[in-house]
């Protein structure tokens, strides 16, 4: 797929080998492109495409680790090497909790693996290497810009997420490396914030640390060998301090419960919430997926409870394509 490589980062902030104590060329040379095909009656297929492209890093023999959007039900998956050869890859499996993504390479990718580093260590400030496929030209020299909590619209929350500048043209499954030379993060998202009244972008990473307690049962079984989290299907965002529907996935339990885009969230089981990270802890706490969810909304002038049966999101969701 020629557009994984076809751009570049601008010259300026394009890492140089010089300014680090480690082969840079050899660590990026693990950074490959991804590029998946999702059925079209998939369920994520509205929502994130039927067809996503970005990267991964090779963590083991022809083990790659991305994001979990960019191959969450792929009944494809190609893997694109810096050299130009292309393999075809297998998803392997998905990490709601985290947001990794794991892909079996199904040929040989003759590339040396990026060592697992520790981002515990990582402090804002620290200079890093944010690595796209292809090289250098397509990978950027920054640093740590924070370290802090991340609630996502779509039932999401890191605890300590990192977050890194500049913000990478390609940031989906980019790899964070550290002056050592070590895997520290997976790219994420690209966001936003006001620094000196201006706007800067950033990227949010996933960090690494979250992905060694859950490595092995993502090659055995494809997912976290636990009780999954209870799932509602529902977007939200917090509005002028409340917190407020904004997106309802079909046929979840929030749609089958008749939520209405613009509802309220108030409290879970009697506790009151202001904050999205607040209502993910509370709903997490009642048990796990299938736990019935007391909720009490705010809607066009009326406060009312409601109990939704809560899902494993799961179970919504096609499974890997068995080669």
């Amino acid at each position: 797929m020629a557009s994984l490589t076809e751009w570049k980062v601008p010259p300026a902030i394009q890492p140089r080998v010089e300014d680090f104590g480690f082969d840079l060329e050899r660590a990026l040379s693990a950074v490959v492109g991804l590029h998946s095909i999702i059925p079209p009656d998939a369920f994520t297929a509205d929502s994130l495409g039927t067809e996503r492209a970005g990267n991964g890093v090779v963590i083991g023999d022809g083990l790659v680790l991305t994001i979990g959007y960019l191959i969450t039900e792929a009944e494809t998956v190609w893997l694109h090497l810096g050299d130009g050869r292309v393999v075809e890859g297998h998803a392997l499996g998905f990490d709601g909790e985290s947001g990794f993504g794991l892909v079996q390479a199904l040929g040989r990718l003759d590339l040396e693996p990026l060592p697992i580093g520790s981002s515990a260590t990582a402090e804002p400030g620290d200079r890093i290497v944010l690595g796209g496929v292809g090289g250098r030209t397509r990978s950027l020299a920054g640093r740590i810009a924070a370290r802090h909590e991340f609630a996502g619209y779509w039932e999401y929350l890191l605890d300590a997420a990192l977050f890194t500048y500049p913000a990478h043209p390609n940031w989906g499954g980019t790899g964070l490396i550290s002056t050592s030379g070590e895997l520290i993060g997976i790219g994420s998202l690209q966001l936003e914030r006001e620094r000196g009244g201006r706007p800067e972008h950033l990227n949010m990473v996933v960090p690494i640390d979250l992905l060694k307690p859950v490595l092995d049962d993502l090659r055995k079984f494809g997912r976290v060998n636990k009780p999954a989290r209870p799932w509602l299907g529902m977007y939200s965002h917090e509005i002028e301090n409340k917190l407020v529907v904004v997106g309802i996935a079909d046929k979840g339990p929030a749609a089958r419960a008749e939520f209405r885009v613009g509802d309220v969230i108030l409290a879970v089981n009697g506790e009151k919430v202001l904050n999205q990270a607040k209502f993910y802890r509370k709903l997490w706490a009642l048990g796990p997926a299938g736990v019935d969810v007391p909720l009490t909304l705010y809607r066009e002038g009326d406060t009312f409870d409601v109990t939704v049966k809560s899902s494993d999101r799961a179970r919504f969701l096609k499974g890997p394509r068995l080669h």
